[in-house]
């Protein structure tokens, strides 16, 4: 009695192939929680004798993105045993394709916003820059989605070839209109990654010079000395020399003085070690070297070279102030005068014959 049941046909199937059909499903959930069981707890075992973060990412991978797909697979290889319509096994096809792009996608994306992070840790990223790159992140995601979109609707048989072809001459037009806009947003790009300046840095780019205020995506603001804010594109500063005060480390000073024509031998002589003596006693200050270098059109010149440890303008001009002051003190002690322009004008006076 209970075998003639078994045999009956209901929808094409029989009775038993729907049991069976619950027999695999049950399986196959059991073996996946068993799974999930063992893998989890290898991977928490591991999380806790590891100081990286690479065994919390893999398990979140496992719990949100692979579980499910092997759930899907349990459901897949189950009604394989059941004889379905054609309508329901090309609507279980499309459900499965759409779920494993999902998933792919998903999968990409977490890595990319792990590969963020674990860019953040290391490279100290300020909160500027962590909104900028969010930004680029987002415009990434938008890529990936489109691109998982495309391969989607061709794998269900979409015709989206004379589309594709569409938009790449539409792609190229508003390339080309739109030429400049899009070597701006490279550039950007390029000063992100490459980080030749960041937001406070002085800089000089020709005849212009201040501090970045802001890097955006098509232009970079910068304040100038005198208040006024200058708007560069990106282009524009990825194509120029740009001198970055704020890397660095120490200034190279060189700077000239004269003496007159009538300043002894012995002066002249003792008028580079002077300068030593004045330079090595300001703090923040290393000599290089002072000579007497020149014959000048109205003076003996002096060419003086020193470092200060600073990069800050401010404090070069004060060490330069002192520089000057002690050394204007010390000519006037050994009675050394500084030269100015002067022309002597010399009168031959002759006597005319009669």
């Amino acid at each position: 009695m209970i075998s003639e049941t078994l045999q009956k046909t209901v929808l094409d199937n029989r009775i038993l192939d729907y049991l069976l059909f619950l027999a695999y499903i049950s399986a196959g959930i059991i073996g996946v929680k068993i799974i999930k069981s063992l893998i989890v707890s290898r991977l928490k075992a591991w999380s806790q004798k590891t100081a990286n973060t690479v065994d919390d990412f893999l398990l979140t991978i496992f719990k949100k993105n692979l579980v499910p797909l092997l759930y899907l697979g349990v459901l897949y290889i189950s009604l394989k045993s059941l004889k379905v319509s054609a309508a329901i096994s090309s609507i279980v096809n499309i459900a499965s394709i759409v779920i494993l792009t999902v998933a792919g996608l998903r999968l990409i994306i977490s890595l990319m916003d792990y590969s963020l992070d674990i860019y953040w840790a290391k490279k100290e990223v300020d909160v500027t820059r962590q909104k900028n790159l969010k930004g680029i992140i987002t415009v990434l995601k938008v890529l990936v989605w489109g691109a998982g979109i495309t391969f989607l609707l061709d794998n269900l048989g979409f015709k989206i070839s004379t589309v594709v072809a569409g938009l790449g001459i539409g792609g190229i037009a508003v390339a080309l209109a739109a030429q400049t806009i899009l070597g701006d947003l490279f550039s950007y790009f390029i000063i992100f990654f490459d980080r030749p300046f960041e937001i406070g840095d002085f800089i000089i780019i020709g005849e212009y010079m201040g501090s970045i205020e802001h890097i955006g995506i098509k232009t970079t603001r910068v304040r100038s000395l005198g208040g006024e804010q200058l708007v560069f594109s990106n282009t524009d500063l990825t194509s120029s020399r740009i001198r970055n005060y704020k890397r660095m480390e120490k200034r190279r000073v060189v700077f000239k003085l004269g003496v007159t024509y009538q300043t002894s031998l012995s002066d002249i002589k003792a008028i580079p070690a002077l300068i030593k003596d004045v330079i090595t006693s300001i703090n923040d200050t290393v000599f290089d070297r002072a000579h007497f270098a020149a014959y000048g059109d109205f003076s003996l010149n002096i060419e003086v070279v020193y470092y200060v440890m600073s990069s800050d303008y401010n404090k070069y001009m004060d060490v330069q102030q002192e520089i000057n002051l002690h050394i204007k003190e010390e000519f006037e002690k050994r009675g050394i005068e500084f030269a100015y322009p002067t022309q002597t004008l010399i009168v031959e006076k002759t006597e005319e014959n009669h």
